[in-house]
């Protein structure tokens, strides 16, 4: 019964899509952190790291952020940056925000940069997960903009999220995460050994 009861809800929250988030007592993320994942579209929680000399050409987007500003990557030029996958309905990206703002806070004095890429919501929903979860970083809006989806296409599904992308000083993907992030020294670790990075 409570088996039904637990993807009932989550069901509801996914067809609704588009909640608000509800507070600490979040009842999408203790339903993830209980493991209940039916209905979330995520990965494995798999970490790859690209060595320099593999990693490509350099990403180029650009996008309309939650305050209707425009983001591109030519603002990020010359910085690292990390790159969220995420959408205010999905379980494990509420439970990994605290992790990727802590980050966040712990790397920016060194130089990193952090962008979230919501890929269902739009910018209502967007504001009230950053204001829930304090989010101070900012998120572009990928739903109904093709051409932003297309950007990522070689580097992430844009189904599967929670996905983060560690980018280095010259615009390459250099690591990629596959799923919630599992703590904040994962993803530090990760950032600090790409601005330490010789360009």
């Amino acid at each position: 019964m409570r088996r039904r009861i637990l993807a009932a809800v989550a069901a509801i929250a996914l067809t609704a899509g588009l909640a608000a988030c509800s507070g600490q007592n979040d009842d999408l993320a203790n339903l993830y952190r209980e493991g209940n994942t039916q209905g979330f579209i995520s990965s494995d929680g798999r970490v790859e790291t690209i060595p320099a000399d593999k990693r490509g050409e350099a990403l180029s987007f650009s996008g309309t952020s939650v305050d209707g500003s425009t983001i591109s990557s030519d603002d990020f030029a010359g910085d690292v940056v990390v790159l969220n996958f995420w959408y205010a309905a999905c379980g494990p990206c509420r439970a990994e925000a605290p992790v990727l703002e802590e980050t966040f806070q712990d790397t920016k004095a060194g130089g990193a940069q952090f962008l979230g890429v919501n890929i269902y919501d739009g910018p209502e929903q967007a504001t009230s997960f950053d204001e829930t979860y304090g989010i101070t970083y900012p998120s572009i809006l990928a739903r109904g903009d093709v051409d932003l989806k297309l950007a990522f296409a070689d580097w992430t599904s844009l189904q599967a999220a929670p996905t983060t992308l560690v980018v280095d000083r010259e615009g390459r993907v250099a690591a990629r995460l596959f799923g919630q992030l599992p703590d904040a020294t994962t993803l530090r670790d990760l950032v600090e050994d790409t601005l330490a990075e010789t360009p």
